[in-house]
């Protein structure tokens, strides 16, 4: 049985579609009172559990072969970093840990692009050293401190591979990741500010299958890039608007002016204790420049990647069809939550 940690979230729900379609028994670790719709109708066996609980990792590692480790904090707004810091890396270790003490024969650990230090305008791959050089508050050094902390764990005798995708996107987006709002915004008319920039992104059921491809294949304590598309922003909006039917109006925004209003909004937004996506994170991260190569998953253990058009349109398809669904039912308001 595999265990998949994390399993209502976006990529969590991807891969425990996947791990079933290939007749896989699957556990789903989810937090206690957490909104289960991206898993409802699915043939598995449920565990309420929280990585900082040891005593409930260990009730639910009980019998279990290969450990998904998922679970995992996503922030680009200041007031989270001591969440982050727990989830990301003290949950982490208590994953690892309890994963060697349960005899669990693989566990792959999903951190993230973020967790490597790299230079604006590089070519990115696996010799990247990780970012333990980033400030302690920020999301990129908690992704990078939970690889080192598994890595030690490693050391001791666990057998774990690591995966680092980049953007993650797609269909089943049901808890509304910030990509994913993105995206749907661009089918509406509204106008749309975006900042001169591009990024990898990469279809979730791409990442769940080289999730698989990992657990079966990669090497004991080796990190691998699942890596998608590097596309523009304004490239996404026209692809998006193309697939919907309607076409958004853009205003591009250059990287210093950017910068200087995400400083602004994020002045007011603390002032105003709400929290924001349009920050100085999110801008550079954006322009920065920087290729991101799977070469390695490809050589290694088969990684492939599907065209972002594909994605682009079987995610405008799944919100029409879900929307559909929810409103045939009675059911008001957005189906992503904000």
């Amino acid at each position: 049985m595999d265990l998949v940690t994390g399993a209502a979230g976006h990529l969590g729900n991807l891969l425990v579609r996947e791990l079933l379609g290939r007749g896989r028994r699957v556990r789903a670790m989810v937090l206690p009172g957490e909104p289960l719709r991206s898993l409802e109708g699915l043939d598995l066996e449920l565990v309420e559990a929280d990585v900082l609980d040891v005593s409930s990792l260990e009730r639910a590692m009980r019998g279990i072969d290969v450990v998904y480790h998922l679970a995992g904090v996503i922030s680009i707004t200041r007031g989270d970093e001591r969440r982050m810091w727990q989830v990301n890396v003290d949950g982490a270790r208590n994953v690892a840990r309890v994963a060697l003490r349960s005899g669990v024969r693989r566990m792959v650990h999903v951190s993230s692009i973020h967790a490597l230090a790299y230079r604006p305008g590089g070519a990115v791959d696996e010799r990247a050293p990780l970012a333990l050089d980033a400030s302690p508050h920020s999301y990129d050094r908690t992704k990078a401190e939970g690889v080192r902390a598994v890595l030690e764990v490693v050391r001791g005798g666990l057998d774990a591979v690591i995966a680092c995708p980049t953007g993650i996107i797609g269909p089943h987006d049901y808890l509304g990741s910030l990509m994913g709002r993105v995206i749907r915004g661009f089918t509406s008319k509204r106008v749309h500010f975006i900042v001169d920039g591009a990024f990898d992104f990469v279809d979730g059921r791409d990442v769940a299958r080289g999730l698989i491809l990992l657990a079966e294949r990669g090497r004991t304590g080796e990190a691998y890039i699942l890596s998608g598309t590097r596309v523009r922003l304004r490239e996404l909006a026209h692809l998006v608007g193309e697939m919907s039917g309607r076409r958004a109006c853009c205003i591009v925004v250059p990287r210093g002016l950017a910068l200087v209003a995400a400083t602004v909004w994020e002045t007011v937004a603390r002032l105003a204790r709400v929290k924001v996506e349009f920050t100085r994170y999110a801008v550079r991260t954006l322009t920065e420049g920087c290729t991101f190569s799977s070469a390695k998953a490809r050589d290694e253990v088969g990684y492939t990647s599907r065209p972002l058009q594909e994605t682009l349109a079987d995610t405008v398809r799944w919100w029409r069809d879900i929307s559909h669904r929810m409103s045939v039912a009675g059911v008001r308001g957005c189906v992503l939550s904000a």
